[in-house]
């Protein structure tokens, strides 16, 4: 025998109260309704102990919403990644939405098929994160005027919401850093890879050489195909070590990037930072527990996963509200890898 399901008005007999305010405590809305916070409490632990489960068909057939957001980050493997993943799912449910989250590990396609599949479930807006050669599909969900909030990455040239790191700034800060430390010959290992920020990376890379007087080596500079990371990066690093102005400070424009790098530089027997500087995007366990802790470019993760969740829920609430575009500033996170240039300790 099926038991019965518990109503809203099961919970409001039991704690004495109107169905109505009920109703306005568990859909989130106390503070609106100024419901006291011990009455709210009371509230809140009655559906718990009855067990009361929502029924979201009904209340997204009267809304015309689901309460779901459609996350699709670049690749589920990347920490930074993973991490903002948890970020926007925990503050999404704070203004309760359920995320649903898909990884396109980079590939157009595959970010095609999951924003249909999260179209066809009808969610009330996207967070992503773009890859590569992607920028039609952002332009399809805005001409359907689909709530979208671009992650990390953007197209310049779209009119979308997003927030992103200044990756010019980063990168300028840390090849200055490197020279200020006493390197000259800097390499970049990056993407191979049209992606705006990518080449604000190259860039601000560039001109923190050019801003300190360094002539660009070409062969300082090394981009590699996201597909081949593991033997472009070989290949790459044997080039810059061997180049006429052999690389005596290497930074990695990805955290992906500065642990096969790493990896290699250690089977070289290569010893940072006395043979050889570090400094990476991203940050991970991984750069404390190298025998010499890597310098990194701190990314604020949990002001861009909060911060395009509130923008999201923003754009739901007041769809022709004005764009915001926001980027936020890295800050270097200066460890033994990159210290001055030949000192030891």
């Amino acid at each position: 025998m099926n038991k019965k399901k518990v109503s809203l008005k099961d919970i409001a007999e039991k704690a004495q109260v109107s169905t109505a305010l009920v109703s306005y405590v568990l859909n989130g809305k106390e503070k609106e309704s100024r419901v006291g916070h011990e009455i709210a409490q009371k509230i809140k632990q009655i559906a718990r102990e009855l067990n009361y489960e929502p029924n979201y068909l009904a209340k997204s057939l009267r809304s015309g919403k689901t309460q779901t957001i459609g996350l699709i980050i670049a690749d589920i493997s990347n920490p930074f990644f993973a991490n903002i993943a948890r970020i926007v799912e925990d503050e999404a449910k704070k203004y309760g939405y359920t995320v649903i989250i898909g990884s396109s590990d980079e590939k157009a396609e595959k970010s095609w098929d999951l924003i249909n599949v999260l179209l066809n479930r009808q969610v009330d807006g996207f967070i992503i994160v773009s890859s590569e050669n992607s920028e039609e599909q952002i332009q399809y969900l805005l001409d359907k005027h689909v709530a979208v909030v671009l992650l990390d990455r953007h197209f310049p040239n779209l009119p979308t919401d997003f927030v992103s790191l200044d990756s010019y700034k980063a990168a300028f800060d840390a090849g200055t850093h490197l020279v200020q430390q006493g390197y000259r010959h800097i390499g970049l290992v990056a993407y191979k890879s049209a992606l705006f920020h990518m080449q604000e990376r190259i860039r601000g890379y560039r001109e923190a050489l050019e801003t300190n007087q360094i002539p660009f080596q070409p062969e300082w500079l090394k981009e590699v195909e996201f597909t081949a990371v593991e033997q472009e990066i070989k290949t790459g690093i044997d080039q810059m070590l061997g180049a006429e102005f052999a690389v005596d400070a290497l930074i990695f424009a990805t955290y992906r990037l500065a642990i096969a790098g790493l990896k290699y530089i250690n089977s070289l027997g290569i010893r940072v930072p006395d043979d050889l500087a570090i400094v990476s995007f991203g940050q991970a366990e991984a750069f404390d527990l190298y025998y010499c802790p890597i310098t990194y470019v701190h990314q604020p993760m949990e002001e861009l996963g909060k911060t395009a969740v509130e923008i999201l829920i923003h754009r739901l609430k007041e769809p022709y509200a004005e764009t915001r575009q926001i980027q936020m500033k890295a800050v270097l996170m200066v460890r033994d890898s990159s210290r001055p240039k030949h000192t030891s300790s």
